[in-house]
């Protein structure tokens, strides 16, 4: 760790995409950071938990990634330098506060970095594409492919904040985030802790109509300028063969298998790799494609650039054939082989899969919870004191997610953080059926608590177990607020007697006997009931013996 505080300039280290992008907010003079953890991006906010004291930079775990980016957004106003890291979900979350900070623009530089996870490694509820906010927020969007592209995007990303007064978003996918490869450093300055000032100023920071009317405009006006911008950048490039008729257009780590997929087949194309996801060069963009008689987009997940392909085709080459989503997967993310396929079909190369190196890797066993785990004594509780084909079980993100594999099988619904409350009342107020729903210590801060106090407030019963590890375990045991490692930290009971719940309980499981005679006692109460499970995640209890 103390390597990547170097300040040596040209000294090359073996990093994590995600360490890079570190050192490259180190080496932008960043003053303030804030997280949720999720992974891929975990060992960004874990990172700098660990350095941010040594080299005077402010760094909090939030509660949840909205709050995480209003709390940078209120740095940036004061004159900060912030940087703000989640995985995509968090995208969903914060976007009530993002769109407006691209109307009020920023004072301190910001950057927002967003790690997609194709073919869901560690995301349960869905695989989603955050290239879409692009379009809709009109923020520009940077994409790296290995890690010396993420430290070099991040320092542009901050670069262009500073110079255009605009959140910038680095978006990675999981190969981008944990890949490794050596990477140059460049000079690191000298920042020390660092107090802004915040100057009112109400004309650029209050969003109300008409004024916000008139902020939108000069939004857009910023992104004219920036496509400028993006027209000259060298992080979109062409390289190979300058006079074939046959071309690819890649961006992110898509751009790495096309690499590999040209230098498997011996083929010598002209690629054009685009760093600027948003906004894209249109110029450069029909450029390339006008003395093509056919192009091959390459990029994981929904076809956006071949979809603008189209669009630039009419204008600049409309006889030009596009190929994209028809020889590459709309869902999961890309594999070497796969565009190895792709490209020699869009070749016409004759090529089977099974010549190549690269395999086709084997399908795993579902994940299961920890040996000792203390979630197995929940388990054991709930299996005697109910009949589980006549209860409800709901869920959400966290390691309890895996109840719904086998054998456990206490799992009816899943979908995001926050939501197995929710559901739980709307199931509760359609029907009379009993339903007990799991929710995590470190997911109830982030997202539990409102929809509890809807649950209190509209008068349904369901029977909620809060499931206290102490830790956030899923993605790195990173503390929460209710954490033993928090000083003077907040106790989950008093927040869920503040919200109005009369039945609170809690419980250490290993003590079967008490918990499963209250499972029995709450499941049967007329108002919502919560029992507190509260037994460290073994890897706690190991640290704390």
């Amino acid at each position: 760790m103390e390597e990547l505080l170097l300040n040596k300039t040209g000294k090359k280290l073996i990093l994590l995409g995600n360490e890079a992008i570190v050192r490259g907010a180190l080496e932008s003079g960043v003053n303030f950071v804030s997280t949720y953890p999720g992974t891929p991006a975990s060992e960004i906010g874990n990172t700098f938990f660990r350095i941010a004291k040594d080299v005077g930079v402010y760094f909090e775990f939030s509660t949840n990634e909205k709050v995480a980016l209003e709390a940078a957004i209120g740095a940036s106003f004061s004159g900060l330098k912030t940087l703000v890291a989640m995985k995509n979900f968090g995208l969903n979350v914060c976007l009530d506060a993002l769109i407006p900070f691209a109307y009020t623009g920023t004072k301190g530089a910001n950057v927002i970095i967003i790690a997609d996870d194709p073919s869901c490694h560690s995301s349960a509820q869905s695989e989603e594409n955050s290239r879409f906010v692009a379009d809709a927020a009109h923020i520009p969007v940077l994409e790296p492919a290995d890690p010396q592209e993420c430290l070099d995007f991040t320092k542009l990303g901050f670069q262009i904040s500073e110079k255009f007064k605009i959140p910038v978003i680095i978006r990675t996918t999981t190969r981008v985030a944990h890949q490794k490869m050596p990477v140059v450093l460049g000079p690191m300055p000298n920042v020390k802790t660092k107090k802004g000032v915040f100057i009112k100023d109400v004309r650029r920071f209050v969003t109300l109509p008409p004024r916000v009317l008139e902020m939108k405009q000069e939004l857009l006006d910023k992104i004219k300028k920036i496509r400028e911008l993006s027209e000259k950048s060298e992080i979109n490039k062409i390289e190979g063969k300058k006079k074939a008729k046959t071309g690819i257009v890649a961006s992110g780590v898509a751009y790495l298998y096309v690499k590999e997929a040209l230098k498997e087949l011996d083929l010598d194309l002209p690629v054009l790799k685009l760093g600027f996801f948003y906004p894209l060069p249109k110029e450069k963009f029909k450029n390339f494609i006008k003395g093509l008689d056919k192009v091959l987009v390459v990029e994981e997940l929904e076809g956006f650039i071949e979809q603008v392909t189209f669009f630039l085709a009419k204008i600049a080459n409309p006889e030009i054939k596009i190929f994209g989503k028809n020889l590459l997967p709309e869902i999961g993310e890309l594999r070497t082989e796969i565009v190895v396929s792709a490209v020699a079909k869009f070749a016409d190369i004759e090529y089977k899969t099974q010549d190549t190196k690269y395999k086709i890797p084997v399908s795993k066993r579902s994940p299961m919870l920890c040996p000792g785990c203390p979630y197995w004594l929940v388990i054991s509780a709930i299996k005697k004191a109910v009949d589980v084909k006549k209860v409800i079980f709901g869920g959400e993100i966290g390691c309890y997610m895996l109840f719904g594999n086998s054998p456990i099988n206490l799992q009816d619904y899943l979908s995001c953080m926050g939501s197995s409350v929710g559901i739980a009342h709307g199931i509760k107020k359609a029907t009379n059926q009993k339903l007990i729903t799991f929710v995590g210590d470190s997911s109830f801060f982030h997202s539990g608590i409102p929809p509890l106090i809807n649950t209190v407030f509209n008068k349904s019963n369901p029977l909620i177990i809060i499931l206290n590890n102490q830790t956030t375990a899923m993605t790195g045991h990173q503390p929460h607020p209710a954490a033993p490692v928090v000083p003077d930290g907040i106790k989950i009971e008093n927040i869920v007697r503040a919200c109005g719940v009369k039945y609170v309980k809690t419980i250490d499981q290993v003590n079967q006997e008490e918990m499963t005679q209250t499972i029995k006692e709450f499941l049967e109460k007329d108002e919502v009931s919560v029992i507190i499970a509260n037994r460290p995640c073994i890897f706690v209890a190991k640290k704390n013996a």
